[in-house]
């Protein structure tokens, strides 16, 4: 046996390795919060619905582009050879190109895919087909991709939301109250893209609330913050948020606790808005009693909660969930403005910022150092659409839409290639995706188990798991830098995407530009030296390659000095302007105001969400549905290994509903329940709670896609995905984000016998004709 130190999302880890097995996994020593999510490390990298080979689509095989009576899912695969695998994969593209054009082909992978930077799938995936003419890419994403678009606009980038935000010894020392609008999930602190070496956040929270930091948690779930951290729970329904915060506002101007200096000096637009919330301008005043019809909270609660916020000196901060919602660029612009409002930020403990709840690692003090990372370079196409419009792409060629000021068309796209991330997770409207994801002629994917994406595709490529490579693993919100050689060989027949894609270069012409005459070997070295020069300029000494890879880990050193987001624009606004058409802090933007969009106008407003508890649509389905992250898997990763499958009631995922909702419906803990609406339907397994809003649900997502029958649009999911459920509608025409939180469902209880589903495999074909 021998132990080896490796690092995944979910954090570094030592493996003990007996023979090609890793047999089991132990913390890093130096993590101070370690994650159980590693513990089904070993069942995931063994686990039966591994990939063995590559495969073909038996009617693809046959027919191949004129196959169009294709029933993606539902038709066995035929076992190939690896040659015979790339040079049709080869051929495909070649004849794409000819015929049709780059713009023809979907690089449409999203997801986080590897920790490690440099085998990144998606990012070698760009690399690939950049140099081979160019794709249709995607920009923003599906955590904060409203925000990624609002906050330029507003003030001036995306710091706010994906750092560096004011950090936690900032917090510590001066923060009077923090006020949690989301909650802040202890599983979701012991997550990083890219990795951690030590899960920082749990103790930076533990640490806030022993030195007397107040914590008030707004959201419709109680477990939404941890028992340890004590915080004051205000229920709230879902998607009224952006009504309680203009109340907040309404209540600070009517009893005169506005920072009229601070808005004068550093902001524009502040009369308009408060003219909308005083009602001036719609006779309609934000007050506390107009938004407790709205929110379900008391009135005097609000106005209480809004004199605590300019009593001392408070953090405003939101979940990144709170945007991917209808309408959700609003909440985000009111939490600035009312931070505005208050006057602190660029003060030490004061202000907002976003996520600090979301992931492991915003606010804790890292020197801003780069890590390594692969290079994908530059689209040459240059077309790329809002990542959740995915569907939207493949449905509807040659549309328009608008998207932040400018017109997007749709491409007619041809090919699908996906590598890294499983889109049958991260979209919404899974029926709506499956018709979608059958018009392309041809769909290749990268991927390590029978995923939907993978039975859903035409050619499957097997790869190989992060811990069957050499890598390294690093985060800009993380204090290590971590080695990460190679553990075991690789499962059955599965290459890394780096070899895939060489050897796809080699027969498409292009092997010299995608490799620049590096193996994998060779970037990872080119890229630890590349951070390594770049360290070093910002005063930052990091070893040789050969001592960092001996050793195994870097531990970055502290900053020298707290950092205060906006610190700099609060002392000279002259001098460190915001990168914003004033330079200012906008709550009123000229700039959105022009583009003319009656969903996302010039400042934030309150816009009901087309499902919430009070719109038509309510009547027929009642409970409104909140898909969260999951506590024992890290989207849809890890839901094939032992602490997913664990985590599972009567073998579906478990939905969690309010005592005196379930009693209505007949529903007692353990059923298995049938969650539906008019876009689809899912099975889940009943847990009853009181520690969740009346009139409210909660199903996690991730849980692998799985329908009764494979092929057929509307088939009931058996496994418990709710994006069954979600709606795809982008949450404006300025952000196109995801709005899966704004979804009303109903509840059943389910009596018919059906399998569990989930991890079943394909139907494999034993033999060929190429």
């Amino acid at each position: 046996m021998s132990r080896k130190l490796s690092h995944a999302h979910w954090g570094s880890f030592d493996a003990e390795i007996i023979g090609d097995r890793i047999e089991a996994v132990a913390p890093f020593q130096h993590d101070r919060d370690p994650s159980a999510l590693m513990g089904s490390v070993p069942s995931a990298v063994h686990a039966a619905s591994r990939i063995s080979q590559p495969m073909v689509r038996e009617g693809y095989l046959l027919r191949g582009p004129a196959d169009t009576g294709r029933r993606r899912g539902a038709e066995p695969f035929v076992p190939v050879s690896w040659d015979e695998a790339l040079d049709l994969v080869a051929r495909r593209l070649a004849d794409v190109k000819e015929k049709h054009g780059n713009q023809a082909i979907f690089g449409g992978s999203y997801g986080w895919s590897s920790a490690g930077r440099i085998n990144h799938a998606r990012t070698l995936l760009h690399r690939f087909l950049y140099r081979f003419g160019g794709c249709v890419d995607q920009v923003t994403n599906y955590s904060w991709g409203a925000a990624a678009v609002l906050l330029p606009h507003i003030v001036g980038g995306i710091e706010a939301v994906a750092g560096p935000v004011t950090d936690w010894p900032s917090i510590v020392e001066n923060t009077d109250l923090m006020i949690l609008f989301g909650g802040a999930a202890e599983k979701n602190m012991l997550i990083t893209t890219g990795g951690a070496g030590s899960h920082e956040t749990p103790g930076w929270f533990r640490a806030a609330k022993e030195a007397g930091v107040e914590f008030v948690s707004v959201s419709p779930l109680m477990r939404d913050c941890g028992d340890w951290l004590n915080a004051e729970w205000l229920p709230i329904r879902p998607g009224a948020d952006t009504a309680l915060i203009l109340a907040l506002a309404h209540t600070l101007i009517v009893q005169g606790q506005v920072d009229h200096a601070f808005l004068e000096k550093y902001t524009v637009g502040y009369d308009r808005f408060r003219d909308y919330v005083l009602g001036i301008a719609d006779e309609t005043p934000k007050s506390a009693a107009w938004a407790a019809e709205l929110t379900g909270i008391e009135a005097d609660e609000i106005a209480a909660l809004a004199l605590r916020i300019a009593k001392g000196r408070t953090m405003l901060t939101a979940t990144w969930s709170l945007q991917r919602a209808d309408h959700g660029e609003q909440p985000y612009w009111a939490l600035i403005a009312l931070a505005a409002m208050v006057g602190q930020i660029g003060l030490p403990g004061g202000g907002f910022g976003f996520g600090y709840g979301s992931i492991n690692g915003m606010g804790t003090p890292r020197r801003p150092t780069s890590s390594p990372a692969m290079e994908s370079g530059k689209n040459p196409l240059g077309i790329a659409i809002p990542v959740a419009r995915m569907a939207d792409l493949l449905l509807q060629p040659g549309r328009t839409i608008p998207f932040d000021g400018k017109t997007i068309v749709f491409p007619h796209i041809k090919l699908v290639y996906w590598c890294g991330g499983n889109p049958f997770h991260h979209h919404q409207d899974l029926n709506r995706l499956v018709e979608a994801w059958n018009r392309p002629e041809t769909i290749v994917v990268h991927d390590i188990w029978w995923t939907a994406t993978a039975r859903q595709a035409d050619i499957v490529l097997p790869a190989t798991t992060t811990f069957e490579r050499d890598d390294i693993g690093a985060s800009p919100r993380d204090r290590f830098i971590v080695a990460m050689p190679q553990l075991i060989a690789p499962v059955g027949a599965a290459r890394n995407d780096y070899d895939i894609f060489r050897d796809l270069s080699a027969r498409l012409g292009i092997e010299e530009q995608f490799t620049e005459g590096r193996d994998i070997r060779g970037w990872i070295e080119y890229a630890y030296e590349r951070c390594r020069t770049k360290a070093w300029a910002q005063s930052v000494e990091l070893p040789v390659f050969e001592e960092f890879w001996r050793d195994g880990f870097i531990e970055v050193p502290p900053p020298i000095e707290d950092f205060v987001l906006y610190a700099d624009f609060r002392s000279d606004p002259i001098a460190h302007p915001l990168q914003t058409p004033s330079g200012l802090i906008e709550i009123f933007s000229e700039r959105i105001a022009s583009f003319g969009y009656a969903n996302c106008p010039g400042h934030p407003v309150w816009l009901p969400p087309k499902e919430w508890h009070a719109a038509k649509v309510a009547e027929r389905f009642p409970l409104h549905m909140i898909s969260n992250q999951p506590s024992k898997r890290l989207h849809s990763q890890l839901d094939d290994a032992k602490l997913s499958k664990e985590s599972k009631v009567a073998g579906r995922e478990p939905v969690l509903i309010n005592r005196k909702d379930a009693l209505v419906r007949g529903v007692s803990d353990g059923d298995i329940v049938r969650l539906f609406n008019d876009r689809g339907a899912c099975l889940a397994g009943a847990v009853l709670s009181d520690e969740i809003l009346e009139g409210v649900v909660q199903l996690a997502s991730g849980a692998w896609y799985h329908p009764q029958d494979y092929g057929t649009p509307g088939s009931l999911d058996l496994h418990g995905n709710p994006n069954m459920l979600t709606r795809d509608e982008g949450t404006s025409y300025l952000g196109q984000g995801p709005s899966a939180q704004s979804v009303l469902v109903e509840i059943e209880k389910f009596t018919e016998t059906v399998e569990a589903g989930g991890f079943a495999m394909p139907d494999l074909a034993s033999d060929h004709t190429s």
